[in-house]
């Protein structure tokens, strides 16, 4: 039965839910706060990554955090706040980082990435899309031994998970990067991972939706919402009231602020990112994970993106030169010969990803409301698991049979 539809945010969370509910043959409206043309959706550094199966909420996190608090550069910082919201989120991740949290998350994040994944190249083939879309694999460079060791433990419980992966020497590195300087001891591959430009995708997939007769609005921001007998009746933007059958919470870090207005408690916060683009050819063709700093490079269309660091700190887009200069001077460590010009990182630009307190994504609907889906927390990995996403919250919506069990991904779930 054909339903109507109103999706919260067009990130790529929001696009891809849209794709999959039209494709359904709901009748779609996307309504964003934002001109769609930045952010997270954007910035990030494109990769399709099963590998990532690690929870962010993992054993010393927390106390790496902490120690981490006062050091600017660091991969992961948390900037204290006398915020109820960020208390309660803080006390939950701490619950979180545990051998238990890691081993309940590795099967969920797997499934989710890996139909995500694929879901990206049945789209690619289904509309004729263009955007890059190579399966080159992921590299975890090393350049201490003591990382590497632990890459490579990392990288067997992967295997274990039925995902390709391969230990490097230097000299193997070397021959996958023939064309660039490397500083490094070892690495791991990671071949099971894709990698894509995000822009592109992101283009494609609105021209697609609009010219299918999906409904987007942009720059119109949600500012109440009405409820009666636990079901949403309308919602409300600076000019204009909306009603819909059912609704789509996925507004990314603000969806959180929206959800109180539900009587939810989304426990989410923004992790900023950042990215800088090289538009000169330097020579990388793999994409890669400087694992000691923690820095993504990623060689994307026309250009090469350098993209990092976690920096839990509120709702804000402020440009930290600091660790913009720290993802410049990461990557000259890794590879020598390249130098990251004042003019790239003076356009260096941030996108924020909404984290939950374990590391999972919310997907599914809260039993605060019976109309509501929500999609959102997607941390490092709402790339990955955009399309995947977007092909639950279709199935939950339309009443089918969800390609996952939803348990783990449940809004409504204790930390």
């Amino acid at each position: 039965m054909s339903k109507e539809v109103i999706i919260i945010g067009g990130g790529i969370i929001g696009l891809c839910s849209a794709y999959y509910l039209h494709k359904e043959g709901h009748h779609v409206t996307v309504i964003d706060q934002s001109a769609m043309d930045s952010g997270a959706s954007y910035v990030n550094a494109g990769y399709l990554s099963p590998s990532h199966i690690i929870p962010l909420a993992a054993p010393g996190v927390m106390k790496k955090g902490l120690k981490w608090m006062f050091n600017p550069t660091s991969p992961l910082f948390i900037k204290p706040r006398l915020n109820l919201d960020f208390l309660r989120w803080t006390w939950a991740f701490n619950k979180s980082c545990s051998v238990k949290n890691v081993n309940q998350g590795i099967g969920a994040i797997k499934d989710i990435a890996v139909l995500g994944r694929d879901l990206y190249s049945e789209i690619r083939s289904d509309e004729n899309f263009t955007f890059q879309l190579e399966k080159k694999g992921l590299l975890m460079i090393c350049q201490t031994e003591k990382m590497l060791e632990e890459e490579i433990h990392v990288g067997k419980m992967a295997t274990k998970e039925g995902l390709p992966v391969k230990e490097l020497s230097f000299d193997e590195l070397k021959q996958m990067e023939p064309n660039v300087q490397l500083q490094a001891k070892g690495a791991v591959l990671y071949e099971c991972d894709w990698h894509t430009t995000p822009q592109t995708f992101m283009d494609e997939m609105k021209a697609f939706l609009e010219a299918s007769g999906v409904t987007i609005h942009k720059n119109e921001k949600v500012e109440d919402i009405s409820i009666q007998n636990n079901k949403i009746t309308s919602i409300r933007t600076k000019n204009t009231s909306y009603t819909a059958d059912e609704f789509v919470l996925a507004a990314g870090s603000w969806s959180n602020l929206l959800s109180k207005k539900l009587g939810i408690k989304l426990l989410l916060e923004a992790g900023k990112g950042y990215r800088i683009n090289a538009e000169r050819d330097l020579g990388i063709t793999m994409p890669a994970i400087l694992t000691e700093a923690k820095i993504a490079v990623t060689p994307m269309q026309g250009f090469t993106r350098f993209a990092g660091t976690m920096e839990i700190a509120g709702i804000n887009h402020n440009i930290n030169k600091v660790r913009v200069e720290t993802i410049a001077s990461a990557t000259q460590r890794y590879y020598p010969d390249i130098k990251l010009s004042n003019r790239e990182k003076e356009a260096a630009t941030s996108g924020l990803r909404p984290v939950s307190p374990d590391g999972l994504p919310y997907i599914g609907k809260s039993n605060t409301c019976n109309n509501l889906t929500i999609a959102t927390g997607h941390a490092m990995m709402g790339w990955t698991m955009g399309t995947s996403t977007g092909k639950l919250v279709s199935e939950i919506i339309s009443d089918k049979k969800p390609s996952l069990n939803l348990e783990a991904y449940h809004p409504d779930r204790k930390f």
